[in-house]
């Protein structure tokens, strides 16, 4: 089975500033796959910049953030590769791009830890935290699944939210809730 770890991955723009979004990363022994759908500046951005920083963030705000249209959220720079991570992580890891291999709908970037860090202790995730989580990966498949399966998925992960949230979690999720929501309204309706 594969191990995805859910990341907020910075890759460097041809202008200097960087693309910075959520992406899963693939563990395949000590390296790290990068792969991105198409289109994804963060493809470009490989090519001629092969480096990535990848953030574990403490707040799952800056996922739900990335998700629908908040990315402002306070960057330092790497440690030793030119680029950026989150001020507020649990740690971070800066790769470099040993082999690449095209595909037409999604790329194979294998990376390699050039370095890692820990910035605080990681605890773990409450069920809200986890949650959270949860519906931003969902949030990202609302054209790839039937809307039965968006609301079963959210109905039962509103459990936790009602359950174990706090202030930042709730926050969270209403920004996702809002984005699926939007989703569905934008539909045609149903054929009778």
């Amino acid at each position: 089975m594969p191990f995805v770890l859910e990341t907020i991955v910075a890759t460097k723009n041809a202008d200097g500033t960087f693309h910075v979004r959520p992406y899963g990363l693939h563990r395949d022994g000590s390296d790290w796959l990068f792969m991105p759908f198409r289109p994804s500046p963060a493809i470009e951005n490989l090519a001629s910049h092969p480096f990535a920083v990848v953030s574990a963030p403490a707040d799952v705000r800056v996922l739900a953030g990335f998700l629908t249209g908040r990315a402002d959220w306070p960057m330092l720079p790497a440690d030793k590769v030119d680029g950026v991570r989150l001020a507020d992580c649990f740690g971070h890891m800066e790769l470099e791009v040993a082999d690449f291999t095209d595909h037409e709908l999604r790329p194979r970037f294998r990376c390699r830890v050039v370095h890692q860090a820990s910035h605080r202790p990681f605890l773990g995730f409450n069920r809200a935290q986890a949650a959270v989580l949860e519906a931003a990966i969902l949030s990202t498949r609302l054209t790839m699944l039937p809307r039965e399966k968006i609301e079963s998925e959210r109905a039962y992960l509103q459990i936790a939210i009602d359950k174990t949230a706090g202030d930042a979690e709730r926050e969270a999720w209403n920004w996702l809730m809002a984005k699926i929501d939007a989703h569905f309204a934008s539909e045609p309706p149903a054929a009778l």
